[in-house]
């Protein structure tokens, strides 16, 4: 990727799709040109923690919502130290931001980062593209000299795909640490870190648990060198086919049948220790408004997504696994989907999504008192 944060405002900009469909609009952010898999996010609030979340490393982010950056950016907000998002389109971005915590408006942040993005253009038809013909490597060219149509088209298909691509390492921490209980320490949780947001060991210290953040590389030996009561696997960016530290670390906790929890990337981990499959969803989740079903309880929340990749569980069957029967216990009602995985002979599980809730709604919360629950049960 290569960028300028000069003359963003006026550089007109080409958006080029690896099946040669191509928009052209207005530079956003900074000018320049990035290269990454074009996904459409339909959340109409939330831009910034969008941004910041390392899950979405290597994608290129298209706003269905049409007006993006009216609340310009705040220092509270952000789930990462830095805006991860390879590139982003919108349609029409705020004039001025209006918010009492705004500090800056979103234009300025994205140039300040170096993030390559384009507006004024239709995203309604580029969304419709994406749902028809499925997420594909993109290119976002802007600057007032810009490169013929066949050289753009050429440099996109030569990018990097995200089928085969092993990110989690690239965005996790390389050194651990620790997130304190909020109030009287309850319990100790080893978190693997393979694209964790801010939020998520958040929610965990306000219920009282000391959360211990390791590296995507970290092993079991690191895991309980902290003595753990629970161990958590998070979020992250790429395809679970590649993660075969992260699984075989999941193997050790299952084997030890210490309580375990996954969400989103962590999911995938887990469908994968159990010896399922996972694959690559034509367009993937993205937003915050996906219905799911837990089927545990039969209620149905509205929840934060992020995945192009999915586990291929039966949905109405108990699996035999190595580590005893195995469920799906949470199913996407859009498509059916598997949103959820549990252990019925020990105490994990997983989801799909993003429970912390930043940005989204709050439905999921009870997924980590369930996690609680797990360990108090453990532990007496």
């Amino acid at each position: 990727m290569t960028t300028s944060t000069r003359g963003a405002a006026h550089a007109p900009a080409v958006l080029v799709l690896e099946d040669g469909r191509i928009f052209r609009g207005r530079a956003y952010g900074a000018t320049g040109e990035t290269f990454g898999e074009a996904v459409f996010s339909t959340g109409m609030t939330g831009y910034q923690e969008t941004l910041t979340d390392p899950s979405y490393h290597r994608q290129v982010v298209v706003m269905t919502a049409p007006h993006v950056g009216n609340t310009g950016v705040n220092d509270e907000d952000p789930e990462s130290g830095r805006i991860w998002v390879a590139g982003y389109v919108v349609r029409d971005p705020a004039r001025v931001p209006s918010n009492w915590r705004a500090k800056r408006s979103l234009d300025e942040e994205l140039r300040k980062q170096g993030v390559v993005g384009i507006s004024g253009i239709d995203t309604r038809a580029l969304t419709r593209h994406l749902r028809e013909r499925g997420a594909m490597r993109v290119g976002i060219f802007s600057g007032n000299a810009l490169p013929d149509a066949g050289t753009m088209l050429a440099e996109v298909r030569q990018a990097p795909e995200m089928q085969g691509a092993n990110l989690s390492a690239e965005v996790a921490t390389k050194e651990a640490y620790v997130v304190p209980a909020i109030g009287e320490k309850k319990f100790t949780v080893a978190a693997v870190d393979l694209g964790i947001k801010g939020m998520t060991p958040h929610r965990m210290a306000e219920r009282g648990i000391e959360v211990h953040v390791l590296p995507a590389t970290a092993t079991a030996e690191d895991v309980y060198a902290v003595n753990p009561d629970g161990v958590f696997f998070s979020n992250g960016p790429g395809d679970p086919a590649t993660a075969d530290g992260p699984v075989a670390v999941m193997k050790d906790v299952l084997a030890r049948k210490t309580p375990l929890f996954g969400i989103c990337f962590g999911n995938q981990i887990l469908g994968r220790a159990l010896g399922f499959g996972t694959y690559k969803l034509k367009y993937g989740h993205r937003g915050i408004n996906q219905p799911v079903q837990d089927r545990t309880t039969g209620k149905v929340e509205v929840t934060a997504h992020n995945h192009g990749f999915a586990v291929d569980a039966p949905l109405d069957q108990v699996s035999a696994t190595p580590y005893g029967r195995a469920e799906v216990s949470h199913v996407c009602l859009n498509d059916q989907v598997v949103e959820g995985l549990q252990l019925l002979d020990q105490p994990a599980f997983s989801v799909q999504y993003h429970p912390e809730a930043a940005a989204g709604p709050h439905d999921a919360a009870y997924l980590f008192d369930r996690f609680v629950e797990l360990m108090e049960g453990q532990r007496a």
